[in-house]
């Protein structure tokens, strides 16, 4: 059964709006202190991050509202990445970390992603005990006013962050000698990120870093990789990384301009991680992540497997598997030997480590010839319209169509109301005709 409230990837939606409201907040707030108050522990607590969108101010009141009226002590970060706020859940023991966040949705989106204390993404399982806690009388669930909880500001929440990413690496890692272009999107790793890769020597031109509340993700970050090309030419520059608004996806770029998407950066990890025998088991993609991954980790003898989209699904199957990498093409990455989620920053590290002594991004970022693929994104005010039967019969008819020849694949998005459509063929005209038949069934 779908769940109410949580999409493939936590809470979001439109401000002010169905359920990003301040009064919905102090609900998911209350309903989450119920759920993960641990009666062996004698202080209960809850750390909350959040991006730089404006309504976060709005948002972030109630939920500590909610969270305190249930008996939760609160501490609360202000902008940081995501994984960082994964990784100081697990690090300062609280109950649970929450993270106020739309991701790569526009400003006027918001919502949030719940981590347990393990600083995993939550379970379907559990995220559907929290939507019945929500839609509980609230009485049952708040605490007496003696046992009310306190919120507390802290302000080394980057500074934490950055020193667990460091200590992954060896003492004597640097970047002396390696300018980078860095898109921070206007999000959530503005400080985080210019300040790590400066740390570690590199000369950095910072683009993105002027969050003024509505500005996130606006023709920057992940989704608009072709500000981080232009600056890379324009700059001279040995490699370009780009986040997103809160900074759980890395795309990049080469020292030539080339776009480096996650699927690429996937295999080429796969790859070294075989090589310096770190891999294990082998790789979970998705069902969007390009054939010619596959077929290139086939080639390396990598075993790969697919998952739902959504890189909670991704880290789930990891789990069940004992693999310790996976992503998605738009991103996603997540390392196992580090994170238990997406972590931009803590990738692109990674891929720093392996670029140091002067070797060439377009050498080591560029591992596969992906098989030509169409993404389109359709916006619709009812992703329900994919189960009509005008949307289903032009689905069959492009199956019909590519055959043999390719694969389709058409879904409802998890975080937006978009329809997605993806086709794969080695005919590029074919698969540009079955995603139009698509699209005119849909608009």
């Amino acid at each position: 059964m779908k769940n109410k409230y949580f999409g493939t990837d936590g809470i979001r939606g439109t401000v002010n709006q169905g359920n990003i409201t301040g009064e919905k907040f102090f609900k998911f707030g209350l309903a989450s202190s119920t759920y993960f108050k641990n009666q062996k522990k004698s202080k209960q607590i809850a750390i909350i991050a959040k991006d730089t969108r404006l309504s976060g101010y709005t948002l972030e009141p109630a939920l500590v509202s909610g969270l305190v009226s249930g008996g939760m002590h609160v501490f609360t970060l202000g902008p940081l990445p995501t994984n960082g706020l994964a990784m100081l859940t697990k690090f300062m023991k609280a109950n649970m970390g929450i993270m106020i966040t739309a991701s790569h949705n526009p400003y006027y989106d918001n919502g949030l992603k719940l981590f347990g204390p393990d600083g995993m993404k939550l379970s379907d399982k559990i995220e559907k005990k929290i939507e019945k806690l929500i839609d509980a009388k609230n009485t049952k669930q708040l605490a007496n006013p003696n046992l009310l909880g306190r919120v507390k500001r802290l302000e080394d929440g980057n500074e934490r962050y950055i020193k667990i990413l460091k200590n992954n690496f060896p003492k004597n890692f640097h970047l002396k000698g390696t300018k980078i272009v860095l898109d921070c999107a206007n999000g959530a790793s503005y400080k985080a990120a210019p300040k790590l890769l400066k740390s570690l020597g590199a000369k950095v031109i910072s683009i993105g870093i002027k969050p003024n509340g509505v500005n996130i993700n606006e023709k920057c970050g992940s989704t608009y990789p072709s500000k981080i090309k232009l600056a890379v030419k324009k700059f001279k520059a040995n490699v370009g990384i780009s986040f997103d608004g809160d900074a759980d996806r890395i795309i990049m770029c080469d020292e030539k301009g080339k776009i480096i998407d996650g699927d690429q950066i996937i295999g080429m990890l796969a790859r070294r991680w075989k090589l310096k025998k770190i891999l294990k088991g082998g790789v979970i993609g998705t069902l969007m992540s390009n054939y010619g991954l596959e077929k290139f980790l086939e080639g390396e003898k990598i075993k790969f497997l697919r998952s739902n989209v959504g890189d909670r699904y991704v880290k789930e199957k990891m789990k069940k598997n004992n693999f310790n990498l996976g992503g998605e093409q738009s991103g996603h990455i997540i390392l196992g030997k580090y994170a238990t989620t997406g972590d931009g920053l803590m990738v692109a590290l990674e891929i720093l480590f392996s670029l140091r002594k002067g070797k060439k991004a377009s050498k080591l970022l560029n591992v596969f010839k992906p098989l030509p693929q169409i993404l389109e994104n359709v916006f619709v005010k009812d992703k329900g319209i994919i189960n009509k039967s005008k949307c289903k019969n032009a689905i069959k008819k492009a199956n019909k169509l590519i055959g043999k020849k390719g694969r389709i694949l058409v879904r409802k998005s998890g975080t937006e109301p978009k329809i997605r459509i993806m086709a794969e063929s080695y005919d590029k005209s074919l698969i540009l005709k079955c995603t139009n038949i698509i699209k005119k069934s849909i608009k």
